[in-house]
């Protein structure tokens, strides 16, 4: 991690602005993660993810926001959801899937 930062030399405003400075990078920081971990994901997938004090909830990524993705989930509920709480799910077996209008075609 490189060079140590001598703080107790700063001023008040100095601290401030460091503070300010740090503030930033954190939260640039942690939008890139989520950011990255979005793009593991695309519209259409069906995911998967557990709400607090809740059932986990199945569902397909609609669109991508500027932190979070929405999902609209079986029963029709739109959740925006962080990346990071989402699983993709294998769509074998589903209900859903009985209904639907794609046919998947085997290569021989």
């Amino acid at each position: 991690m490189g060079s140590k930062i001598d703080i107790d030399g700063l001023s008040e405003p100095e601290l401030i602005d460091l503070n300010n400075r740090i503030v930033e990078r954190l939260r640039f920081l942690h939008q890139a993660r989520a950011h990255s971990r979005m793009l593991e994901f695309s519209v259409g997938d069906r995911v998967s993810f557990h709400p607090e004090r809740s059932e986990p909830l199945l569902g397909v990524l609609t669109r991508y926001n500027k932190k979070t993705v929405t999902v609209i989930t079986e029963q029709g509920q739109r959740w925006n959801v962080s990346p990071n709480l989402l699983r993709k799910v294998k769509d074998a077996g589903s209900s859903r899937d009985a209904h639907s209008n794609v046919t998947e075609l085997r290569r021989k």
